[in-house]
């Protein structure tokens, strides 16, 4: 059970309680008199419980953090901080750690290291990325290419076991909230010494390749190096560097590179999900001043490439020497899954290749064909829920989505506990050692965990923000998409606000409304009318509720 809980103190009929801001707590938190110290209601507080819950009576707890006001910008990542559980503050002894570490790369660091600081690496990041995990250099060498993917070396600095790798181990990855990281690293590493910075020497781990003319890798070899950035660029600048011409090496053959992987990802019959990416954009108070939509360039597309070829190699690195390792599998698609996907299409006169067992480029071929529609996004997101979630674990059974054999996490260690032991595993065995001490099962499941983990508590931050813009809107007309068919009613995306709220059947009119799954329909008994999926709807927004993070709409 739940020690500490989190949500908005009330007091009613002078009884004093919480209401948590998790759902899933169906009871209020009684706060005794005495027990609430110095918080008021309405405020947002943590209670610790002093008596769990039984059949007969409330939990009992004491308030032990005040968090502030609803109103106070930057309480909704408070809240998510406890409501998911997750650390936000490192242990004193990572801290005593983090602080004895060198400011900088010492002399003796690069002994036993290939000198690769001549090299023009760069990063290519966004705007506000201060972790800077991966760089990237690349040359022609007669009719062939070699490319350089070189990662901050993490484990030269974390070392298994240590007070530094409890704590990473714990938190699995950095959560990214709009306007404030919780790194899974202390900023002396994670923004400093493991940060590929410009000008500055830092070690890393590279993987150099080297590419048949048409981007297959024929060789590849992992090395602890010293590396030094050229420069901090941007998407946005590289992409418009690329397309105005004259962008200084390494950017024109990284851009060749790309070409060619990209050209190998499509022969492969990798899936190519094109989802849209929002940004929030805040005003000098904190408060969400609006959300735009976000594309991604050839610029994100190059590094991604990049970074799969590495980790690719670094996949087949391990499973050729049998040395365990995390994976990052996808499974293949349910059976059900697959039915249901066929039968919805067979609606709109589409089809999905591959029979019972579709493979990735049966995928492919159809987001191909859908792609000039109107409503290709929706029918993407379609295609994306028949599909598995990808998680982390020792058996291999490949990556669908990808269409890779053997895949894994190498390219993030500042970020992702997965890399980090997959740094390990490939060291020792360039050391002719075994990485030993690791449960790979349990890691592997606590891994998963914590992804889901900080998905979730940066979903519902995003949303508790949305909500509290559209407080705003209340009573206002929109126009939106139908993006989601229940049997309680529609999901509605508002266009030009990126934001989606609940229209309930009742509100749908006088009708008896039956719900067709597989068409992902209503349909009017007494009238015919229908509402299906990607259809276009004007809307009322009725109500906001920060609470539950939801808005509701009626047909406008």
């Amino acid at each position: 059970a739940q020690r500490r809980i989190v949500g908005q103190l009330h007091a009613e009929h002078g009884v004093t309680f919480l209401a948590p801001a998790d759902k899933r707590i169906a009871q209020d938190v009684l706060v005794p008199p005495g027990e609430a110290g110095r918080a008021h209601p309405g405020q947002v507080v943590t209670v610790e419980l002093i008596a769990q819950p039984t059949r007969h009576a409330q939990p009992i707890g004491r308030v032990v953090e005040v968090l502030g006001h609803h109103a106070d910008a930057g309480i909704e990542v408070e809240i998510a901080l406890r409501k998911f559980d997750l650390p936000h503050e490192f242990p004193r002894r990572a801290q005593a750690l983090a602080a004895k570490l060198p400011e900088a790369v010492g002399p003796q660091d690069g002994r036993e290291r290939r000198d690769l600081r001549a090299l023009p690496f760069v990063t290519i990041d966004g705007e506000s990325a201060k972790d800077f995990d991966d760089a990237v250099c690349a040359k022609r060498e007669g009719k062939s290419f070699r490319l350089w993917v070189a990662i901050a070396d993490v484990s030269h600095y974390v070392r298994h076991g240590d007070a530094l790798d409890l704590a990473a181990r714990e938190r699995g990855t950095s959560v990214y909230f709009p306007r404030r990281v919780i790194p899974m690293l202390p900023e002396k590493l994670s923004n400093g010494l493991c940060s590929l910075n410009p000008q500055v020497e830092r070690l890393a781990i590279a993987c150099e390749m080297t590419l048949t003319r048409q981007g297959a890798i024929e060789r590849y070899e992992f090395y602890p190096a010293l590396i030094r950035s050229q420069a901090r660029l941007t998407y946005d600048g590289v992409w418009r560097q690329l397309q105005q011409g004259g962008a200084a090496e390494p950017l024109p053959m990284l851009y060749e590179i790309f070409q060619r992987l990209a050209e190998q990802r499509g022969a492969r019959g990798a899936i190519d999900f094109d989802t849209l990416a929002t940004r929030m954009e805040f005003d000098a108070h904190g408060r969400l001043r609006r959300i735009v939509p976000e594309a991604r360039n050839d610029a994100h597309r190059l590094i991604e490439e990049c970074m799969l070829a590495a980790n690719v190699c670094a996949g087949a690195f391990l499973a050729g020497r049998e040395h365990p390792t995390l994976y990052r599998v996808h499974d293949v698609p349910a059976a059900e899954k697959v039915r249901l996907l066929r039968d919805f299409l067979a609606e709109l006169g589409l089809q999905l290749g591959g029979g019972e067992r579709p493979l990735p480029k049966d995928y492919a071929q159809l987001l191909e064909r859908i792609r000039p529609r109107p409503d290709f996004t929706l029918l993407q997101t379609i295609l994306l829920r028949s599909l598995k979630q990808a998680v982390y674990s020792p058996r291999n059974v490949g990556h669908f989505g990808l269409a890779f054999d053997a895949y894994v996490h190498f390219t993030s260690p500042i970020r992702r506990y997965p890399d980090l032991v997959v740094h390990r595993a490939i060291t020792a065995c360039l050391a002719g050692r075994r990485y030993e001490g690791v449960d790979w099962e349990a890691l592997g499941r606590h891994c998963s965990e914590t992804e889901r983990r900080a998905d979730d508590a940066s979903r519902d931050v995003e949303n508790w923000l949305k909500c509290q813009y559209m407080q705003a809107h209340v009573g206002g007309v929109f126009a939106g998409r139908i993006t989601g068919v229940t049997a309680f009613g529609l999901f509605v995306t508002l266009d030009d606000y990126f934001v989606d709220g609940l229209v309930h059947i009742s509100e749908l009119g006088r009708d008896y409304f039956r719900f067709d799954a597989p068409r992902h329909m209503l349909l009017g008994e007494r009238s015919g009318t229908r509402y299906r999926l990607a259809d276009r709807m004007q809307v009322k927004l009725v109500r906001v509720d920060l609470e539950s993070r939801k808005m509701d709409f009626v047909s406008a």
